[in-house]
């Protein structure tokens, strides 16, 4: 084999490589096991290859809200529904205050 084949070969691999991931690639099937033509499963299968930027430009983001792989968002997470009630209860109190001092204010 010449010497300059072997590189034509991963130049061409780089190509195809960098469009998949620029355009993405999107593989789908389904897979259904059936007895008696009763079907008794279903699996969907959906692949989609592309790069990161791509992936986010059309809305897939799911990797970033995933407790699994960014285990420190699950932390997070869990303070700010603790700062939710907080504000609620918050809330809450000074509504209460405000009607008691109209109310009093009424009285006078």
């Amino acid at each position: 084999m010449p010497l300059g084949e072997g590189h034509g070969r991963s130049t061409g691999l780089v190509d195809v490589l960098d469009r998949v991931l620029d355009k993405g690639l999107v593989v789908a099937g389904d897979i259904k096991v059936s007895l008696a033509e009763v079907e008794l499963l279903t699996i969907r299968i959906r692949l989609l290859i592309c790069s990161i930027d791509k992936a986010e430009q059309i809305g897939l983001d799911w990797w970033k809200f995933d407790h699994h792989l960014s285990p420190g968002k699950q932390a997070l997470s869990a303070e700010n529904d603790e700062l939710r009630k907080e504000i609620r209860l918050l809330e809450r109190k000074l509504a209460s205050l405000t009607r008691r001092r109209s109310t009093a204010g009424a009285l006078r």
